[in-house]
């Protein structure tokens, strides 16, 4: 896998618009579980070439200090055998000091030779330093994306269960309505009403008849007094 096409899919991952993908999903939960096993997944795959990416541009780093260190060293060779040199000549052994300028010389290509090495390695790492880390941050804001497909999908079950429940408690109330008046609690609630109709009834017939009575022993008693007064009229006459 290359750089370019690691950066391209972890930035096309990083960027996904959950609540798009949702609105134009059938079934959101299936959908979040897919995603979170995918991003899961892609994440997994990410982290290991972003690994190697690095790991790659660590060598590319330790390649450089040591061409970097070697120019150091050979340029101080360089240095102590033109100083050998400008001895042995100035004691008279022109022969070995051409030998140590010579050899300073060699030193000096190769140093020559690492800073070349170092100077061409410089735009690569720095180039390299930059997508990884782009990469990091794309790997970041995938985790993030991740715990945000989480978070939505256990959203989702709660609201889920929570409007089943709603939906269950509204048929059960919907099969007891009580303002029925077909309903088996109105009709009872007619009979009793009907029952205490009939006791009412009862007890105005009965009052009924004890007022008839009383008045029955009221005309008794008149019939009586008149009876007695006649007697009395009669008796008076006799006398």
């Amino acid at each position: 896998m290359s750089k370019q096409s690691i950066l391209g899919r972890v930035t096309q991952l990083a960027k996904a618009n959950i609540n798009s993908l949702l609105d134009q999903a059938e079934d959101p939960q299936k959908m979040l579980d897919q995603l979170i096993r995918d991003y899961t997944n892609n994440i997994s795959e990410a982290e290991q070439a972003v690994a190697t990416t690095i790991g790659n541009l660590r060598m590319l780093e330790a390649d450089y200090k040591e061409d970097v260190d070697a120019a150091a060293e050979w340029g101080g060779k360089a240095l102590a055998a033109s100083k050998k040199a400008d001895e042995l000549r100035a004691s008279g052994s022109a022969a070995d000091a051409d030998k140590f300028d010579n050899l300073a010389k060699v030193a000096l290509g190769r140093q020559m030779q690492s800073e070349k090495e170092a100077k061409t390695a410089a735009p690569t790492i720095a180039a390299q330093t930059e997508v990884v880390d782009k990469l990091k941050a794309g790997l970041d804001s995938m985790k993030t994306k991740l715990t945000e497909l989480t978070a939505k999908r256990d959203e989702l079950v709660s609201r889920a269960k929570t409007a089943q429940a709603q939906n269950t408690m509204m048929d059960a109330v919907k099969n007891i309505d009580v303002l029925d008046p077909t309903s088996d609690i109105n009709r009872f609630e007619e009979k009793v009403r009907r029952e205490e109709a009939m006791a009412l009834g009862k007890q105005e017939l009965a009052a009924s008849s004890l007022d008839a009575q009383f008045e029955s022993l009221d005309d008794l008693g008149k019939t009586s007094e008149i009876e007695a007064r006649l007697a009395a009229l009669k008796a008076g006459r006799a006398a």
